[in-house]
């Protein structure tokens, strides 16, 4: 016996999770060009990095409904509004745009739980906990970049650190 097929309620949240993903790629992405014009390169490839695993992200979901017999449609997208485009803000806005997806991906879990979706658990409980480390991983950024704030020579070393980031593929 094969998968349960996604229709309904979940195949609908899901593919709006799949825009929601692709959103945060294109939200890296113009972090990424941002600390480029700012001659930070070790922020600039993170967050170029992190766009890629958004998009890994994505592919992730769109599997997981295209093999349940699923046709998820991609929504569209903007570019971000950034107000604040020192490293201490982009990395500000990472942290929130990450909070907005873990909070999405918590209500995909309630709704599966709600449908009896058992099929959707375990990508479901992958993302929960990759949401955890990623939301970790931003807060500890955050923290330091405010620590250097506007020192030079702090900035650069945390750039350098962060540029030593290797672009993952889950």
């Amino acid at each position: 016996m094969g998968h349960m097929e996604i229709k309904g309620r979940m195949a609908e949240a899901i593919t709006e999770q799949i825009t929601m993903e692709l959103q945060a790629s294109v939200v890296y992405r113009q972090l990424s060009i941002e600390m480029d014009v700012a001659s930070l390169p070790g922020f600039s490839q993170w967050f170029r990095a992190q766009a890629a695993e958004e998009v890994t992200h994505a592919e992730k979901f769109i599997d997981h409904v295209v093999d349940r017999g699923g046709d998820p449609k991609i929504g569209s997208m903007n570019g971000p509004t950034l107000e604040d485009t020192s490293p201490l803000g982009c990395f500000q806005a990472a942290l929130a745009h990450e909070r907005e997806v873990s909070e999405s991906i918590r209500n995909l879990y309630r709704l599966a739980q709600e449908e009896g979706d058992i099929d959707a658990m375990p990508l479901l409980h992958w993302f929960i906990s990759e949401q955890l480390e990623e939301e970790a991983s931003v807060e500890e950024i955050v923290d330091q970049a405010r620590l250097v704030h506007n020192d030079g020579p702090g900035l650069l070393r945390l750039d350098a650190e962060l540029g030593s980031r290797e672009v993952e593929s889950d």
